[in-house]
Protein backbone atom coordinates (compact mmCIF):
# COMPACT_ATOMS: atom_id res chain seq x y z
CA UNK A 1 0.00 0.00 0.00
CA UNK A 2 1.16 3.56 -0.73
CA UNK A 3 -1.15 5.07 1.88
CA UNK A 4 0.15 5.50 5.40
CA UNK A 5 -1.03 2.88 7.89
CA UNK A 6 -3.04 3.98 10.95
CA UNK A 7 0.08 4.13 13.14
CA UNK A 8 1.58 6.59 10.63
CA UNK A 9 4.44 4.26 9.63
CA UNK A 10 5.31 2.88 6.23
CA UNK A 11 7.17 -0.24 5.09
CA UNK A 12 10.85 0.18 4.25
CA UNK A 13 10.11 -0.60 0.60
CA UNK A 14 7.20 -1.07 -1.85
CA UNK A 15 8.58 -3.27 -4.60
CA UNK A 16 8.09 -7.05 -4.50
CA UNK A 17 10.40 -8.88 -2.12
CA UNK A 18 12.05 -10.89 -4.91
CA UNK A 19 13.02 -7.75 -6.84
CA UNK A 20 14.12 -5.96 -3.67
CA UNK A 21 16.35 -8.89 -2.72
CA UNK A 22 17.83 -8.92 -6.23
CA UNK A 23 18.72 -5.23 -6.45
CA UNK A 24 19.72 -4.75 -2.80
CA UNK A 25 21.82 -7.89 -2.41
CA UNK A 26 25.28 -6.84 -1.17
CA UNK A 27 27.61 -6.92 -4.16
CA UNK A 28 30.77 -5.28 -5.38
CA UNK A 29 29.66 -2.74 -7.95
CA UNK A 30 31.96 -1.88 -10.82
CA UNK A 31 33.75 1.43 -10.20
CA UNK A 32 34.62 4.05 -12.78
CA UNK A 33 38.09 3.57 -14.19
CA UNK A 34 40.30 6.60 -13.48
CA UNK A 35 41.35 8.76 -16.42
CA UNK A 36 45.00 8.49 -17.48
CA UNK A 37 44.99 12.27 -17.27
CA UNK A 38 42.23 14.01 -15.21
CA UNK A 39 39.77 15.87 -17.43
CA UNK A 40 38.27 19.28 -16.72
CA UNK A 41 35.29 21.19 -18.01
CA UNK A 42 36.15 24.34 -19.98
CA UNK A 43 35.62 27.67 -18.26
CA UNK A 44 32.45 29.27 -19.64
CA UNK A 45 32.67 32.42 -21.70
CA UNK A 46 30.33 34.93 -20.07
CA UNK A 47 28.43 36.73 -21.39
CA UNK A 48 27.94 35.02 -24.72
CA UNK A 49 25.25 37.35 -26.02
CA UNK A 50 24.59 41.05 -26.23
CA UNK A 51 22.53 42.43 -23.36
CA UNK A 52 19.96 43.85 -25.80
CA UNK A 53 19.69 40.65 -27.85
CA UNK A 54 16.18 39.37 -27.07
CA UNK A 55 14.35 37.36 -29.74
CA UNK A 56 10.73 37.98 -30.64
CA UNK A 57 8.08 35.65 -29.23
CA UNK A 58 7.80 33.96 -32.62
CA UNK A 59 11.54 33.34 -32.81
CA UNK A 60 11.52 32.08 -29.21
CA UNK A 61 8.90 29.44 -30.06
CA UNK A 62 10.62 28.54 -33.32
CA UNK A 63 13.96 28.04 -31.58
CA UNK A 64 12.36 25.76 -28.98
CA UNK A 65 10.66 23.74 -31.71
CA UNK A 66 13.90 23.36 -33.65
CA UNK A 67 15.79 22.40 -30.48
CA UNK A 68 13.15 19.78 -29.68
CA UNK A 69 13.43 18.35 -33.20
CA UNK A 70 17.23 18.04 -33.06
CA UNK A 71 17.68 16.85 -29.49
CA UNK A 72 14.54 14.82 -28.84
CA UNK A 73 13.03 13.69 -32.13
CA UNK A 74 16.20 12.81 -34.08
CA UNK A 75 17.61 10.64 -31.23
CA UNK A 76 14.17 9.01 -30.90
CA UNK A 77 14.11 8.11 -34.60
CA UNK A 78 17.63 6.70 -34.40
CA UNK A 79 16.68 4.65 -31.35
CA UNK A 80 13.78 3.10 -33.27
CA UNK A 81 15.99 2.25 -36.22
CA UNK A 82 18.72 0.81 -33.95
CA UNK A 83 16.31 -0.76 -31.47
CA UNK A 84 18.66 -3.62 -30.62
CA UNK A 85 21.23 -1.15 -29.25
CA UNK A 86 21.45 0.83 -26.02
CA UNK A 87 20.22 4.22 -27.25
CA UNK A 88 19.33 6.58 -24.38
CA UNK A 89 17.10 9.49 -25.32
CA UNK A 90 17.11 10.98 -21.85
CA UNK A 91 19.83 10.93 -19.16
CA UNK A 92 19.82 12.09 -15.55
CA UNK A 93 23.18 13.37 -14.35
CA UNK A 94 23.34 13.53 -10.54
CA UNK A 95 25.91 16.24 -9.97
CA UNK A 96 25.20 16.25 -6.22
CA UNK A 97 23.28 14.05 -3.79
CA UNK A 98 23.26 16.75 -1.12
CA UNK A 99 20.43 19.21 -0.51
CA UNK A 100 19.91 22.48 1.33
CA UNK A 101 16.32 21.52 2.26
CA UNK A 102 14.67 18.54 3.93
CA UNK A 103 11.36 17.75 2.28
CA UNK A 104 9.88 14.95 4.35
CA UNK A 105 8.71 12.91 1.38
CA UNK A 106 12.09 12.98 -0.38
CA UNK A 107 14.79 10.35 0.02
CA UNK A 108 16.84 11.57 -3.00
CA UNK A 109 19.56 13.21 -0.97
CA UNK A 110 22.27 12.27 1.49
CA UNK A 111 24.48 15.07 2.74
CA UNK A 112 27.34 12.64 3.44
CA UNK A 113 27.83 11.91 -0.28
CA UNK A 114 30.54 13.80 -2.14
CA UNK A 115 29.53 15.62 -5.31
CA UNK A 116 30.50 14.71 -8.85
CA UNK A 117 33.96 15.70 -10.05
CA UNK A 118 34.65 17.64 -13.24
CA UNK A 119 36.42 14.58 -14.63
CA UNK A 120 33.33 12.40 -14.19
CA UNK A 121 30.97 15.09 -15.51
CA UNK A 122 32.97 15.72 -18.67
CA UNK A 123 33.46 12.01 -19.36
CA UNK A 124 29.74 11.38 -18.78
CA UNK A 125 28.74 14.08 -21.28
CA UNK A 126 31.24 12.83 -23.86
CA UNK A 127 30.11 9.22 -23.41
CA UNK A 128 26.42 10.12 -23.68
CA UNK A 129 27.22 11.93 -26.91
CA UNK A 130 28.63 8.69 -28.40
CA UNK A 131 25.41 6.82 -27.51
CA UNK A 132 23.26 9.28 -29.47
CA UNK A 133 21.73 10.84 -26.34
CA UNK A 134 21.12 14.58 -26.56
CA UNK A 135 19.16 15.34 -23.37
CA UNK A 136 20.75 15.79 -19.94
CA UNK A 137 18.78 16.56 -16.77
CA UNK A 138 21.03 17.82 -13.96
CA UNK A 139 19.88 16.20 -10.75
CA UNK A 140 20.32 16.17 -6.98
CA UNK A 141 19.79 16.71 -4.13
CA UNK A 142 20.03 20.33 -5.16
CA UNK A 143 22.24 20.96 -8.21
CA UNK A 144 22.70 24.66 -7.44
CA UNK A 145 24.66 23.93 -4.28
CA UNK A 146 27.59 24.40 -6.69
CA UNK A 147 26.38 27.06 -9.16
CA UNK A 148 29.77 27.55 -10.82
CA UNK A 149 29.99 23.80 -11.49
CA UNK A 150 26.48 23.80 -12.99
CA UNK A 151 27.38 26.82 -15.14
CA UNK A 152 30.30 24.83 -16.52
CA UNK A 153 28.18 21.75 -17.24
CA UNK A 154 25.43 23.76 -18.95
CA UNK A 155 28.03 25.57 -21.05
CA UNK A 156 29.86 22.40 -22.08
CA UNK A 157 26.68 20.35 -22.56
CA UNK A 158 25.13 23.00 -24.79
CA UNK A 159 28.34 23.25 -26.82
CA UNK A 160 28.08 19.49 -27.37
CA UNK A 161 24.53 20.00 -28.67
CA UNK A 162 22.64 18.74 -25.61
CA UNK A 163 19.25 19.86 -24.35
CA UNK A 164 20.27 20.67 -20.76
CA UNK A 165 17.49 20.60 -18.20
CA UNK A 166 17.89 22.03 -14.68
CA UNK A 167 15.59 21.09 -11.78
CA UNK A 168 15.98 23.22 -8.64
CA UNK A 169 14.12 24.17 -5.47
CA UNK A 170 14.91 27.80 -6.31
CA UNK A 171 16.42 28.85 -2.96
CA UNK A 172 19.85 29.32 -4.56
CA UNK A 173 18.55 30.50 -7.93
CA UNK A 174 19.63 34.13 -7.61
CA UNK A 175 19.36 36.49 -10.62
CA UNK A 176 23.09 36.22 -11.35
CA UNK A 177 22.80 32.41 -11.42
CA UNK A 178 19.78 32.64 -13.74
CA UNK A 179 21.71 34.94 -16.07
CA UNK A 180 24.74 32.67 -16.18
CA UNK A 181 22.96 29.37 -16.86
CA UNK A 182 20.55 31.13 -19.23
CA UNK A 183 23.40 32.72 -21.15
CA UNK A 184 25.17 29.34 -21.29
CA UNK A 185 22.16 27.82 -23.04
CA UNK A 186 20.08 25.94 -20.46
CA UNK A 187 16.98 24.65 -22.27
CA UNK A 188 14.52 24.16 -19.41
CA UNK A 189 14.31 24.97 -15.71
CA UNK A 190 12.04 22.84 -13.56
CA UNK A 191 11.18 24.78 -10.41
CA UNK A 192 10.14 22.39 -7.64
CA UNK A 193 7.50 24.05 -5.46
CA UNK A 194 4.87 22.28 -3.37
CA UNK A 195 3.12 25.15 -1.60
CA UNK A 196 2.78 28.91 -1.51
CA UNK A 197 4.11 29.32 2.05
CA UNK A 198 6.17 26.72 3.90
CA UNK A 199 4.25 23.90 5.59
CA UNK A 200 5.34 21.13 7.95
CA UNK A 201 7.65 18.86 5.98
CA UNK A 202 7.28 21.01 2.85
CA UNK A 203 9.97 23.71 2.71
CA UNK A 204 9.79 24.05 -1.10
CA UNK A 205 7.50 27.07 -1.13
CA UNK A 206 6.96 29.79 -3.71
CA UNK A 207 6.84 32.91 -1.54
CA UNK A 208 10.42 32.60 -0.19
CA UNK A 209 11.66 32.55 -3.80
CA UNK A 210 9.00 34.79 -5.35
CA UNK A 211 11.46 37.44 -6.56
CA UNK A 212 13.72 34.82 -8.11
CA UNK A 213 10.71 33.20 -9.78
CA UNK A 214 9.52 36.48 -11.27
CA UNK A 215 13.01 37.18 -12.60
CA UNK A 216 13.25 33.63 -14.00
CA UNK A 217 10.02 34.01 -15.96
CA UNK A 218 10.94 37.52 -17.09
CA UNK A 219 14.21 36.32 -18.62
CA UNK A 220 13.00 33.15 -20.33
CA UNK A 221 12.34 34.75 -23.72
CA UNK A 222 15.70 36.52 -23.70
CA UNK A 223 17.64 33.33 -23.02
CA UNK A 224 15.30 30.91 -24.77
CA UNK A 225 14.66 28.46 -21.93
CA UNK A 226 11.32 27.10 -20.71
CA UNK A 227 10.04 27.10 -17.13
CA UNK A 228 8.02 24.38 -15.38
CA UNK A 229 6.51 24.01 -11.92
CA UNK A 230 7.17 20.56 -10.44
CA UNK A 231 4.54 19.86 -7.76
CA UNK A 232 4.24 16.87 -5.43
CA UNK A 233 0.69 16.16 -4.25
CA UNK A 234 0.78 15.57 -0.49
CA UNK A 235 -1.65 15.35 2.41
CA UNK A 236 -1.03 18.93 3.51
CA UNK A 237 -0.79 20.90 0.23
CA UNK A 238 -3.97 20.05 -1.68
CA UNK A 239 -5.28 23.62 -1.84
CA UNK A 240 -1.80 24.93 -2.61
CA UNK A 241 -1.63 22.69 -5.68
CA UNK A 242 -4.65 24.48 -7.11
CA UNK A 243 -3.19 27.90 -6.36
CA UNK A 244 0.17 26.98 -7.91
CA UNK A 245 -1.62 25.63 -10.98
CA UNK A 246 -3.33 28.98 -11.49
CA UNK A 247 -0.11 30.92 -10.87
CA UNK A 248 1.66 28.82 -13.50
CA UNK A 249 -1.19 29.36 -15.95
CA UNK A 250 -1.17 33.12 -15.35
CA UNK A 251 2.57 33.18 -16.11
CA UNK A 252 2.22 30.98 -19.21
CA UNK A 253 4.37 28.14 -17.86
CA UNK A 254 3.81 24.39 -17.61
CA UNK A 255 3.12 22.19 -14.60
CA UNK A 256 4.25 18.67 -13.73
CA UNK A 257 2.46 16.71 -10.97
CA UNK A 258 3.49 13.72 -8.88
CA UNK A 259 1.49 11.75 -6.35
CA UNK A 260 3.37 11.34 -3.08
CA UNK A 261 5.12 7.96 -2.90
CA UNK A 262 6.88 6.01 -0.21
CA UNK A 263 10.33 4.59 -1.12
CA UNK A 264 10.28 1.80 -3.70
CA UNK A 265 13.45 0.24 -2.33
CA UNK A 266 14.95 0.59 1.12
CA UNK A 267 16.72 3.90 1.76
CA UNK A 268 18.91 3.51 4.84
CA UNK A 269 19.60 7.26 5.06
CA UNK A 270 15.91 8.29 4.95
CA UNK A 271 14.73 9.69 8.29
CA UNK A 272 10.99 10.25 7.81
CA UNK A 273 9.33 6.84 7.77
CA UNK A 274 7.33 7.70 10.90
CA UNK A 275 4.90 10.56 11.60
CA UNK A 276 5.31 12.05 8.15
CA UNK A 277 2.86 14.94 7.59
CA UNK A 278 3.10 14.65 3.79
CA UNK A 279 2.03 11.03 3.34
CA UNK A 280 -1.50 10.33 2.11
CA UNK A 281 -3.91 8.44 4.37
CA UNK A 282 -7.16 6.69 3.35
CA UNK A 283 -9.16 9.56 4.81
CA UNK A 284 -7.33 11.93 2.44
CA UNK A 285 -8.30 10.04 -0.72
CA UNK A 286 -11.61 11.86 -1.42
CA UNK A 287 -9.90 15.26 -1.29
CA UNK A 288 -7.11 14.06 -3.57
CA UNK A 289 -9.69 12.59 -5.98
CA UNK A 290 -11.36 16.01 -6.14
CA UNK A 291 -7.99 17.67 -6.76
CA UNK A 292 -7.14 15.25 -9.58
CA UNK A 293 -10.57 15.85 -11.17
CA UNK A 294 -9.83 19.59 -10.96
CA UNK A 295 -6.46 19.10 -12.70
CA UNK A 296 -7.99 16.90 -15.38
CA UNK A 297 -10.57 19.59 -16.11
CA UNK A 298 -7.85 22.25 -16.30
CA UNK A 299 -5.97 20.00 -18.70
CA UNK A 300 -9.09 19.83 -20.90
CA UNK A 301 -9.29 23.63 -20.78
CA UNK A 302 -5.81 23.90 -22.28
CA UNK A 303 -3.62 24.42 -19.23
CA UNK A 304 -0.12 23.27 -20.20
CA UNK A 305 0.73 20.14 -18.23
CA UNK A 306 3.35 17.44 -18.54
CA UNK A 307 0.86 14.87 -17.27
CA UNK A 308 -1.81 13.47 -19.55
CA UNK A 309 -5.41 13.25 -18.38
CA UNK A 310 -5.02 9.47 -18.27
CA UNK A 311 -1.93 9.72 -16.09
CA UNK A 312 -3.67 12.03 -13.62
CA UNK A 313 -6.67 9.68 -13.43
CA UNK A 314 -4.39 6.69 -12.82
CA UNK A 315 -3.00 8.42 -9.73
CA UNK A 316 -6.29 7.70 -7.97
CA UNK A 317 -5.69 3.96 -8.08
CA UNK A 318 -1.97 4.31 -7.46
CA UNK A 319 -2.36 6.20 -4.17
CA UNK A 320 -4.74 3.48 -2.97
CA UNK A 321 -1.98 0.92 -3.44
CA UNK A 322 -3.67 -0.85 -6.33
CA UNK A 323 -1.30 -2.88 -8.45
CA UNK A 324 -0.60 -1.13 -11.75
CA UNK A 325 -0.67 -3.01 -15.02
CA UNK A 326 2.86 -3.41 -16.41
CA UNK A 327 3.49 -0.43 -18.68
CA UNK A 328 6.11 0.45 -21.27
CA UNK A 329 8.89 1.63 -18.97
CA UNK A 330 11.98 2.49 -21.05
CA UNK A 331 14.45 2.81 -18.14
CA UNK A 332 17.79 1.23 -19.02
CA UNK A 333 16.89 1.12 -22.70
CA UNK A 334 16.18 4.74 -23.51
CA UNK A 335 16.92 6.50 -20.23
CA UNK A 336 19.40 6.11 -17.40
CA UNK A 337 20.65 7.62 -14.17
CA UNK A 338 24.32 8.55 -13.73
CA UNK A 339 25.28 8.64 -10.06
CA UNK A 340 27.76 11.15 -8.63
CA UNK A 341 30.55 8.54 -8.77
CA UNK A 342 29.95 7.67 -12.44
CA UNK A 343 28.14 4.38 -11.81
CA UNK A 344 24.77 4.00 -13.51
CA UNK A 345 21.27 2.74 -12.79
CA UNK A 346 18.12 2.52 -14.94
CA UNK A 347 15.94 4.97 -12.95
CA UNK A 348 15.49 7.19 -9.86
CA UNK A 349 14.01 4.56 -7.52
CA UNK A 350 17.02 2.34 -8.18
CA UNK A 351 19.62 5.00 -7.36
CA UNK A 352 20.42 3.31 -4.03
CA UNK A 353 20.37 -0.23 -5.45
CA UNK A 354 23.45 -2.42 -5.09
CA UNK A 355 22.93 -4.19 -8.41
CA UNK A 356 25.84 -3.73 -10.82
CA UNK A 357 24.62 -2.02 -14.00
CA UNK A 358 28.13 -0.75 -14.77
CA UNK A 359 29.48 2.75 -15.23
CA UNK A 360 29.67 5.43 -17.87
CA UNK A 361 31.85 4.18 -20.75
CA UNK A 362 31.14 0.59 -19.62
CA UNK A 363 27.42 -0.04 -19.13
CA UNK A 364 26.15 -3.50 -18.16
CA UNK A 365 22.47 -3.07 -18.90
CA UNK A 366 21.03 -6.47 -19.79
CA UNK A 367 17.73 -6.05 -21.61
CA UNK A 368 16.48 -9.47 -20.45
CA UNK A 369 17.26 -8.66 -16.81
CA UNK A 370 15.56 -5.27 -17.09
CA UNK A 371 12.48 -6.75 -18.75
CA UNK A 372 12.10 -9.39 -16.06
CA UNK A 373 12.54 -6.83 -13.30
CA UNK A 374 10.01 -4.45 -14.85
CA UNK A 375 7.31 -7.10 -14.96
CA UNK A 376 7.25 -6.59 -11.20
CA UNK A 377 8.51 -3.09 -10.41
CA UNK A 378 6.24 -1.27 -12.89
CA UNK A 379 3.28 -2.58 -10.89
CA UNK A 380 4.44 -0.39 -8.01
CA UNK A 381 5.66 2.67 -9.93
CA UNK A 382 4.02 5.62 -11.64
CA UNK A 383 7.07 7.72 -12.52
CA UNK A 384 5.94 10.73 -14.54
CA UNK A 385 9.20 10.89 -16.50
CA UNK A 386 9.22 7.21 -17.40
CA UNK A 387 5.46 7.13 -18.02
CA UNK A 388 5.69 9.98 -20.52
CA UNK A 389 8.74 8.48 -22.21
CA UNK A 390 7.02 5.10 -22.45
CA UNK A 391 3.81 6.61 -23.85
CA UNK A 392 5.70 8.47 -26.55
CA UNK A 393 7.91 5.54 -27.45
CA UNK A 394 5.26 4.88 -30.04
CA UNK A 395 5.38 6.18 -33.60
CA UNK A 396 1.68 7.02 -33.80
CA UNK A 397 1.77 9.03 -30.57
CA UNK A 398 4.88 10.91 -31.67
CA UNK A 399 3.41 11.83 -35.05
CA UNK A 400 0.23 13.08 -33.42
CA UNK A 401 2.27 15.17 -30.97
CA UNK A 402 4.33 16.73 -33.79
CA UNK A 403 1.15 17.68 -35.64
CA UNK A 404 -0.33 19.33 -32.56
CA UNK A 405 2.95 21.10 -31.86
CA UNK A 406 2.94 22.50 -35.39
CA UNK A 407 -0.67 23.65 -35.04
CA UNK A 408 0.28 25.49 -31.82
CA UNK A 409 3.33 27.11 -33.38
CA UNK A 410 5.77 25.06 -31.29
CA UNK A 411 5.00 27.14 -28.21
CA UNK A 412 7.78 25.64 -26.19
CA UNK A 413 7.61 21.87 -25.87
CA UNK A 414 3.95 22.01 -24.96
CA UNK A 415 4.26 19.32 -22.35
CA UNK A 416 4.15 16.31 -24.62
CA UNK A 417 1.84 14.14 -22.56
CA UNK A 418 -0.65 16.96 -22.07
CA UNK A 419 -1.53 16.53 -25.71
CA UNK A 420 -2.39 12.84 -25.24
Amino acid sequence: MHAVQPQETVPAFRVDVAVHDLVMRPTERTTLRPSPVPQFLPDPVYPLRDDDDEPSRLVYHWNNGWRAFRRWLVPYIKSRILSHEFRPILSYLFTDYKCNLDCHYCWAFNNQVKGMTEDTAKRAIDWLHTTGCRVIALMGGEPLLRPHFIHKIVYYGTKRDFFVYLPTNGRLMRPDVIDRVGDAGVAAINLAVDCVDEKPGLPKALNPIRKNFEYLVKRQQRYGYMVFFNINICRNNIEDVKILTEIAHDHGISTDYHINETPMIEQSHFQHYRDNPTYLRPEDFPRVDELLDYLIEKNRQGYIMVNSKRHLATMKDFMRGKIMRPWNCRAGWNSLVIRVDGTIAPCFPMYSANYDWGTIENHKFDFNQLQEMKMSCTKHCLSTCQYVLGYYYNNAHVLRWILKQALHGFQGIRAAAAQA
